[in-house]
């Protein structure tokens, strides 16, 4: 485990958890700190609000201004509900993205700090992709900051 790297806050419903396994195993071997908070099994139906709420009251709500990085993954079937239920969260800022570029901008337009991903949309390799632009990108500031300031 590589303690320059932020620790990630994973999550999913049942129909995420084949994805956050798979997310999980890559981000430990990449030297990732990883908190699973769940779901445990794809067989037992559980609802993505539960999860989503385990996993977001664990990142600290003032984790910017103590310029930590806190992240987390979120993962559901669509990945609609599982951002929705984040986005309750004051602190949060949870982008749903299916695509590179939007995690790219969701990172340095947005300053997310959740990533959201549909499990029945998307596949494991580009999943993995967009988990790690998600990562590596940060937050340009700028003309972006009041916007993001707006968000709280």
């Amino acid at each position: 485990m590589d303690k320059s790297l932020p620790k990630i806050i994973i999550a999913c419903d049942h129909a995420g958890y084949n994805l956050k396994e798979y997310l999980k195993s890559q981000l430990l071997a990449l030297g990732y700190n990883v908190d699973d908070c769940g779901c445990e099994s794809a067989d037992i139906s559980v609802d993505y609000p539960d999860y989503a709420n385990i996993a977001c009251k664990k990142i600290n709500p003032y984790s910017q201004q103590l310029f930590l990085e806190e992240l987390a993954i979120l993962i559901c079937g669509s990945g609609i509900g599982i951002s929705i239920s984040a986005n309750r969260n004051k602190h949060i800022r949870a982008a749903l993205c299916g695509n590179i570029k939007t995690a790219k901008l969701a990172r340095a337009h947005n300053n997310a700090n959740v990533l959201c991903l549909g499990a029945r949309f998307i596949n494991n390799k580009k999943s993995l992709a967009i988990l790690k632009v998600f990562l590596q990108t940060k937050f340009e500031g700028g003309r972006h900051e009041a916007r993001v300031a707006k968000l709280s």
